[in-house]
């Protein structure tokens, strides 16, 4: 059979009509639920679409949640593409119509507020692309002359942990990571992609070459610094505003076997934060630095992490944190292997140098590169902990105000509350050098800020008492005059996207104009919104 584009078979296929909402009101009948929705225009998709899309409950009921298991949007159908074309295809048709449909990509669902789903719209999973890759949604090129100039050709739908394996294989690793390596390419990248290794390499947006991106028109373009280079800019760190990601091309550096892992404990938060940021400041590609710095609370009742002290060593522990209700603990990493095994124990001894933990509470071990990098992970899994809903909160806070945040938000919100929960407290800072402002992302104007993340995964029944704790600390930073910048964003009101994004709003408005005029893509984020539905016959 041959091949035909989507518009040319507008007139042909009969398999499924997609409706769009457009003035008056109709009573329809759908997957056996009576719903009043306005009248529609039809269209009739490919037969190579139309085979795709998937209208399963159990697959809508999937598509309809995500990591955070708040919020639950239903699509009215989900494609799973064999090709990049399908999903170029299937948002030139939304863009022929009248009235648009909303089409929303999702990877590995990481979000936490809804911002992968398109209510009555259509989502593209794009993990059904590993199929259509055929084993070669990572492809590693090796510079051998300078290994520092290799890169990975990656799918937007991968996930980091299969290109971690994929460059290990050629001695190479990704620069950057987030704390989940199960979250996909293109995901990441629509955000920032921050952990441990950001204040040496940026964030992961940093760490892009080039993209191929498909536009809210459903135009396919390569972009980078040097071409297109609005659509590379504005796609990276821009909440899939502008476009779908289908590859980028990731840069990566030697890698290293194994890791000197250490964990400081502070019970003054000045000390502790002065420390962080001086060993931010040292941040070159050389030995005078470690590789990653990170840091987090231990509070009561935020029980994980603990399984990396000694047994012995946790009675002390408990003694201190009861004595000072709060922990600050220091996070560090410096990468070796067997050429360097020798004198690891010596660099960091001369690293630690001079940093004001309270004596006697260093600890440290050594393991797997990969094991480091899925520490987090592996906490969590070892815990056991139950599936459930997650309430988190992201802030970027300008360092000239951190201390604020700490008398604020650790003493007097969250150690007076109490509130039991598994989850983490993590604190780090960060360089604003290290980010390209010409992104989208939003980031506080000075030159050091931190992560202050506060994440815990509770109940049903107890999800509205941690969220209203979480709406105390975005209306401490208001009152003080603290201008944060919350990544990954929750839903805001039109005003308050203006407001996230400052000075870069005129640009990310003009940028929607251009490359998703018709308000199509990424509608769980809530910037624009495209007032229709979609109804199924």
């Amino acid at each position: 059979m041959a091949r035909f584009s989507m518009l040319e078979n507008v007139s042909l296929i009969l398999l499924i009509n997609l409706i769009i909402i457009t003035t008056t009101t109709t009573t329809v009948l759908t997957n056996e639920i009576i719903t009043t929705y306005q009248s529609c225009s039809a269209f009739h998709p490919s037969m190579e679409i139309s085979n795709d899309l998937d209208y399963d409950n159990s697959t809508l009921t999937l598509a309809s949640t995500d990591y955070g298991l708040k919020i639950h949007e239903k699509p009215l159908a989900v494609l799973q593409p064999k090709s990049i074309t399908e999903i170029s295809e299937l948002i030139k048709v939304s863009n022929s119509l009248s009235t648009p449909f909303t089409i929303a990509a999702r990877g590995q669902a990481h979000s936490v507020y809804g911002q992968a789903m398109a209510r009555e719209g259509i989502v593209v999973n794009m993990t059904h692309l590993n199929g259509y890759r055929h084993g070669k949604g990572v492809v590693i090129f090796r510079d051998e002359k300078d290994p520092w100039n290799s890169y990975a050709d990656v799918g937007g739908e991968q996930v980091w942990d299969d290109v971690l394996n994929a460059a290990l294989e050629y001695g190479l690793t990704p620069l950057s990571f987030t704390d989940s390596l199960g979250t996909s390419v293109g995901g990441t990248l629509v955000n920032a992609g921050i952990g441990a290794q950001v204040f040496k390499f940026g964030p992961q947006i940093a760490n892009v070459y080039e993209l191929d991106v498909i536009t809210g028109k459903g135009d396919l373009k390569t972009c980078s610094a040097e071409k297109n280079s609005e659509l590379f800019y504005g796609v990276l760190g821009g909440l899939g505003q502008f476009g779908i990601i289908t590859r980028a091309r990731i840069a990566l550096g030697p890698a290293y076997t194994k890791v000197k892992w250490l964990r400081l404990l502070y019970s003054d938060f000045s000390t502790y934060s002065k420390d962080q940021e001086y060993l931010i400041s040292l941040n070159g590609r050389n030995d005078n630095a470690f590789d990653a710095v990170e840091g987090f609370l231990m509070i009561n009742q935020w029980p994980n992490i603990i399984d990396f002290f000694p047994t012995q060593d946790l009675p002390r522990i408990n003694s201190l944190l009861a004595q000072h209700n709060i922990l600050y603990v220091l996070e560090l990493a410096k990468y070796y292997d067997n050429s360097t095994e020798e004198q690891i124990d010596q660099d960091v001894e001369r690293l630690v140098m001079g940093l004001k933990y309270v004596p006697t509470f260093k600890y440290e071990k050594d393991v797997l590169y990969q094991n480091f990098l899925h520490r987090y992970e592996s906490a969590a899994a070892g815990q056991g902990l139950p599936e459930g809903p997650k309430s988190w909160l992201d802030t970027f806070v300008p360092g000239s105000r951190i201390s604020d945040i700490n008398e604020g938000v650790f003493k007097n919100i969250v150690f007076k509350q109490n509130l039991t929960a598994n989850g983490i407290i993590l604190i780090f800072p960060m360089n604003r050098t290290k980010w390209n402002d010409k992104m989208s992302v939003a980031i506080p104007d000075e030159e050091v800020f931190y992560l202050v993340s506060v994440l815990q995964a509770v109940t049903y029944d107890t999800l509205k008492m941690f969220d209203d704790q979480k709406n105390q600390i975005l209306e401490f930073y208001k009152n003080s005059g603290i201008k944060i910048k919350q990544y990954l964003p929750r839903n805001k009101t039109h005003e308050e996207w203006i407001e996230h994004f400052g000075s870069k709003w005129q640009k990310f408005e003009d940028s929607k104009n251009k490359f998703d005029p018709k308000r199509i893509l990424a509608p769980g984020q809530g910037i624009f919104q495209l007032n229709n539905k979609i109804c199924m016959f």
